[in-house]
């Protein structure tokens, strides 16, 4: 079954994600499209999709989507790399002209970044098991060679979700991950999950402790996704125009007061906020 959505340009654009990770590809959205509405929905209260089944990403994408769109969005931005993974091609299915942008793990940007061959990717392990992403490292590898070796990242989501960005704990966690890629001698890691940008800079000291900042290149793929969404906004004739301001409006399954508190200090914005059903 196939659906109707707005076509306005003066419509918002719908960004959603289990929590707020999608805060760090909303972060690039504002910067590129700044004339842009943004609706943005945190699934909190079924916070980490990473342990999932595919089965379930694709029914809560496909109605976390007619929320959305029920609310006026002319354009998705599925801000997780593991609903992307299980579910975008269902969302697209079910939503062939609605204009829709998912996140990729970031395995070409990383190919091309790398020096050595060497490219460690940080994500979690359901993104890492996906049939595209194993087939996409496959076509890359096939391709130029490039070794990537992957880094499941168990319980990392849920200390940012939190908002320990730069605890003691956090850093031994992500010591932990981090540590074994540069020992294998990746000059190059792959942000593969959209919460990680949060922590980037925690990476980076990681990094610099060894001596190797100047040798390593951190990847995030927000700048693409929002590249990208301008492609399609301007292909279908659906750029907002500026002059007057936009608007940002937060939803979430969870706590509207966390939500509230994580756009003010991870983004330094004060949407409205409303706590919805969905």
């Amino acid at each position: 079954m196939t659906h109707a959505v707005p076509s306005s340009a003066d419509a918002p654009i719908g960004v959603f994600d289990s929590g707020v990770g999608g805060l760090s590809v909303l972060r690039h959205i504002h910067a590129q499209l700044p004339h842009e509405h943004v609706l943005y929905f945190a699934d909190s209260a079924f916070a980490p999709y990473g342990a999932k089944t595919d089965e379930w990403l694709v029914q809560r994408a496909l109605d976390v989507t007619a929320f959305l769109i029920s609310r006026g969005a002319k354009a998705l931005v599925v801000a997780c790399n593991t609903a992307t993974v299980a579910a975008i091609k269902a969302v697209r299915t079910a939503y062939p002209a609605l204009p829709v942008v998912g996140v990729e793990p970031g395995l070409k940007p990383g190919a091309a970044a790398t020096r050595n061959g060497t490219v460690g990717v940080l994500a979690t392990a359901s993104t890492l098991r996906g049939e595209k992403f194993l087939a996409l490292r496959e076509q890359i590898s096939s391709a130029n060679g490039t070794r990537f070796l992957l880094q499941p990242c168990g319980g990392l989501v849920e200390r940012i979700e939190q908002g320990d960005l730069s605890g003691a704990e956090t850093a031994a966690m992500l010591e932990g991950f981090v540590t074994p890629l540069l020992d294998q001698g990746a000059d190059t890691l792959v942000l593969g999950c959209t919460h990680y940008p949060f922590v980037r800079e925690a990476i980076a000291s990681l990094v610099a402790e060894r001596g190797d900042s100047a040798a390593v290149t951190l990847i995030d793929t927000g700048d693409a996704v929002a590249r990208q969404l301008a492609r399609l906004l301007e292909g279908a004739g659906l750029q907002r125009p500026g002059g007057t301001p936009a608007h940002l409006r937060g939803y979430t399954s969870g706590n509207a007061a966390a939500l509230e508190q994580q756009f003010a200090n991870l983004l330094g914005l004060h949407p409205q906020v409303e706590s919805v059903q969905v």
